[in-house]
């Protein structure tokens, strides 16, 4: 697999990862908050998310998911790939493939029993009011050791929806910088279908 198959293949998994830091079941206050956020997004229908990525292996990308296992993935310099259920196809010098994944190896990112486990062990800070692309947010610092050295920022919308995560952390040993900002929220235009 080349290695810009391999980057394809994480971003899902690196939204997982940002949805996995921040996820857990209500008890009271800034948590609460979050839980709910998170929540919200899980039983999105589809959603758009753009994910900027500053350090050692810098991307940038757009994310289009349509629920309940579709992704269509637009990456900078190397063109638009698909994920449908456990299959990857992508087109590459003019030539599309279909690579197989892992069985069910998103899905279990969107389970709410798994992200549940993190409950027990994650904290949230609430940082007051601020503002993502012009409009008002709600703004957390959420902590989780089972996800070791991450420092997780979540912006809340008005609407109750996660518009902006942040996540702080190292890749390769260096420090590295995730930035998803996430919109159109149910949209029934979003549809994703492979090529």
């Amino acid at each position: 697999m080349s290695q810009e198959t391999k980057t394809t293949a994480r971003l899902p998994w690196l939204f997982a990862m940002a949805l996995l830091a921040l996820c857990g079941i209500a008890q009271a206050g800034p948590k609460e908050d979050v839980t709910a956020a998170m929540q919200k997004l899980l039983a999105a229908s589809s959603w758009h998310a753009t994910m900027h990525v500053k350090g050692p292996q810098a991307m940038s990308n757009a994310l289009d998911f349509q629920a309940p296992d579709r992704f269509r993935i637009t990456l900078q310099g190397i063109g638009t790939q698909y994920i449908i259920g456990d299959t990857m196809v992508m087109t590459m010098q003019g030539r599309t493939m279909r690579v197989p994944l892992q069985k069910d190896m998103l899905g279990q990112y969107r389970d709410p029993a798994r992200l549940r486990e993190h409950n027990a062990t994650m904290t949230v800070q609430a940082l007051g009011k601020d503002q993502v692309a012009g409009k008002p947010a709600a703004k957390y610092r959420v902590r989780n050791p089972k996800d070791g050295d991450l420092d997780v920022l979540m912006w809340i919308g008005g609407n109750g929806y996660p518009v902006q995560i942040q996540v702080d952390g190292k890749a390769n040993g260096q420090a590295s910088t995730t930035v998803i900002r996430y919109s159109r929220f149910n949209d029934p235009a979003i549809k994703v279908s492979a090529p």
